[in-house]
């Protein structure tokens, strides 16, 4: 990522060193995934939809630890992966929106709340700033060679009610919570890079 464009991760201090974590991350390009993987303080194993995983991509990307899942329906065997990660101690990375888009954190899938809630581990909010700004001509969409993207860490947070309890009334109010703290953060971040 250093070598393609400029990023400049700032909060990265707010990470916790030790101990299972979510990164939950807006998505508004195909490079915002690689992106933080190549800023993050520590390892992120994400949950990438199983398209991607072809040709020589499927044996890299599993070499390093990302998670196919299949996005159609219910994936157990995704859901039971993500959550050996965080009970193993590491870092799930989940685009909450679950696709890209805007990357305003308009509309949340119910994916991370049941991690945050099941886990108990804290979520810390990502907002990757500049990736869809000022597309190379050369490069197809990708942001030209040398433009910066920010990559803002926010403060970790509690998404369950500390019950416990993971019911669908507990898993909407987690994600209500969730959805105020991530767009409070990226309303920050914006401010604090300008973007």
């Amino acid at each position: 990522m250093h070598g393609l464009w400029r990023p400049r991760v700032l909060g990265a201090w707010r990470v916790p060193a030790r101990g299972p974590l979510i990164l939950a991350v807006n998505h508004s390009h195909v490079i915002d995934g690689p992106m933080l993987l190549g800023t993050a303080p520590r390892p992120v194993h994400f949950l990438i939809k199983r398209e991607v995983f072809v040709g020589p991509l499927d044996p890299f990307l599993r070499a390093i630890g990302q998670l196919k899942v299949d996005r159609s329906g219910a994936d157990r065997a995704a859901v039971g992966s993500a959550l050996a990660v965080l009970d193993g101690g590491g870092v799930l990375g989940i685009f909450p929106e679950g696709t890209r888009g805007e990357g305003d954190f308009a509309s949340l899938r119910a994916g991370l709340a049941y991690f945050a809630v099941r886990s108990g581990a804290p979520v810390v909010p990502v907002a990757v700033l500049g990736s869809a700004e000022q597309p190379s001509r050369v490069m197809g969409g990708l942001p030209r060679l040398r433009a910066r993207v920010d990559v803002v860490f926010g403060d970790p947070f509690a998404a369950g009610d500390g019950t416990g309890l993971r019911t669908r009334k507990i898993l909407d109010a987690a994600t209500a919570r969730i959805q105020q703290r991530l767009t409070g953060h990226l309303a920050e971040a914006r401010a604090l890079t300008g973007r």
